[in-house]
Order: C-alpha cells, then sequence, then structure tokens
C-alpha cells in the first residue's frame, strides 16, 4: 500500500465515516492541532531524560490519538466499547493529580513567566501554546457541532499541565525564571 493516495491533491480529505470534507474544514484544523501538539510532546520526549515523566508524557500522546480520532470522526460516537477510543473524567483527573504532585515541588507563582531558559523548558511553553491553539479550535467546532465534553476538558487540563511541567523542568534544570 503507497502512503500517498492523491485523494488530498485538490484540497479535500475524508473523516472517518466516509465523508469528504475541505482540507480548511474545522474539524480538520481541530484533530490537526491535536496532531501537532502531539509531535511537539515527542520533541519534549525526546529532551527529557526522566523517565517518569517520559512515560507521564507518553500517555498523554496515545490520549492525544484517542482525542484526533474522536474529532475525525463524521459522527460523535459516545461510549465507544474499544476503551482505547474512550476519553474520560479519569483521564482529565490523571492530569490533575500530576500537576499537583509538580507543583508541590515549585515556588509560588507571584508574576507572568516569559516562556525559555533552555530547549526542553521552550519545548514545554511550546506545546502548552499549541494546546492553548487546540483547545480554541475544538471549542469553536463544538459551538457547531456537539463534542464530547470531557475532551474540551481533557486539552484544557493538559494546557495547565505543560504549563506545570515547563516550571518544574526549570527549575530541575537549575534555571532562573524569567518575569513579565
Amino acid at each position: 500500500m503507497n502512503i500517498y493516495t492523491k485523494n488530498g491533491d485538490k484540497g479535500k480529505t475524508s473523516l472517518i465515516g466516509g465523508k469528504i470534507v475541505s482540507k480548511h474544514d474545522l474539524r480538520v484544523d481541530s484533530y490537526g492541532s491535536i496532531d501537532e501538539l502531539n509531535s511537539f510532546l515527542g520533541l519534549v520526549r525526546d529532551y527529557s531524560s526522566k523517565k517518569e515523566i517520559n512515560d507521564i508524557l507518553f500517555k498523554i500522546q496515545c490520549k492525544l490519538f484517542t482525542i484526533g480520532s474522536l474529532l475525525a470522526q463524521e459522527k460523535s460516537i459516545k461510549n465507544n466499547s474499544n476503551e482505547k477510543l474512550n476519553i474520560n473524567a479519569n483521564d482529565t483527573e490523571y492530569l490533575e493529580t500530576k500537576i499537583d504532585a509538580f507543583e508541590k515541588e515549585l515556588p509560588k507563582l507571584e508574576k507572568f513567566i516569559i516562556p525559555g531558559g533552555t530547549k526542553l523548558v521552550s519545548y514545554c511553553h511550546v506545546s502548552r501554546a499549541v494546546c492553548r491553539r487546540a483547545e480554541r479550535k475544538i471549542s469553536k467546532l463544538n459551538e457547531l457541532t456537539e463534542i464530547d465534553k470531557n475532551i474540551l476538558t481533557y486539552i484544557n487540563r493538559l494546557s495547565d499541565f505543560l504549563f506545570v511541567l515547563a516550571r518544574y523542568f526549570t527549575k530541575i534544570q537549575d534555571v532562573e525564571e524569567s518575569y513579565w
């Protein structure tokens, strides 16, 4: 099987379910942003030497594949029998427990942080910004067609996690935070 199908040469693509849409369709843009975020998280993993964090990031990347798959569906499927294709409140709670654990080790935040310090920290901030963009696109899509509410909640919490992770890497790499 060839990787290229030539079906997209005219600016069209198909959703899961067969519906043909423009490549700039909001649904395609939404799951495309999730794909971009997933790629940046792979970069964060490549720069991180912390196995525990890399395991967390890998779990998140798998969830992002789930979210991308759900967004790529022509019709929203709820309560899929395949656990791999589900997102639920437990997934968000997992992120919250990780946020809480990392925040315990960080100084109190009293000012706005300027992204930067090391490549790893910067990639976390880029990932956070891409996550926020994905959230905006999914939120807009949700105004047009119902999206599983767990997706928006998870993506919102994920951006918080990535912000805290950037701060955590700043701390463990012994780099000073820059403030606005």
